[in-house]
């Protein structure tokens, strides 16, 4: 039995182009994640995937990015297969684990994946880095303003409202509405 495998990262994003693809290399059963990081390991649609496999079925994926994002993942997951006795095929880099070379090929990939998301991890932090340094604020905007915040404080202050009934009338969390009283102080202080 070939069964296949699609994930996309977030709910808006479509797996259409995936399953299409291992409809034409003659999936059996499809099975999909939407929404749920590559990181993870325990994915619902995976699982379900990995549990129909028997000993001469295939495991199909459009990419290997699809099936996981670290090499000590994806090479524990072939040794999974390897031990059910079940092949892997990535459509989009040519690997089947049914030849050495392929079982190569997927060693080779799965480095270089790695290596690609390790650089990418390290540019990005030197971004930040450099934008802190140059003193600018980095990562997204805080949901309250200042004078927001203020107002929260004097009501609080003076007993007119508690911080739920605050967080409430801006529309947040009141965690939310607490951190931002902590960064007001610490500006303050």
């Amino acid at each position: 039995m070939i069964i296949g495998y699609a994930r996309v990262s977030t709910e808006g994003q479509n797996v259409d182009l995936q399953t299409q693809a291992l409809l034409r290399v003659g999936c059996d059963k499809i099975y999909t994640d939407r929404g749920v990081s590559g990181s993870l390991i325990s994915r619902p649609g995976l699982d379900r995937a990995l549990a129909r496999l028997n000993p001469g079925d295939t495991l199909v994926v459009w990419r290997l990015d699809r099936l996981g994002r670290s090499l000590v993942h994806l090479v524990r997951l072939m040794e999974t297969l390897g031990r059910k006795r079940v092949a892997f095929q990535s459509l989009t880099e040519a690997i089947n684990t049914r030849s050495s070379g392929g079982r190569l090929i997927f060693h080779m990939m799965a480095a270089l994946a790695e290596f690609e998301r390790t650089l990418i991890s390290e540019r990005t932090r030197a971004g930040i880095e450099a934008a802190r340094a140059s003193g600018r604020r980095v990562g997204r905007r805080p949901l309250l303003t200042t004078s927001q915040l203020e107002e929260a404080r004097s009501r609080l202050t003076d007993g007119r409202a508690n911080a739920k009934e605050i967080a409430g009338d801006f529309g947040v969390h009141v965690r939310t509405l607490l951190r931002g009283l902590d960064r007001l102080d610490a500006q303050d202080g």
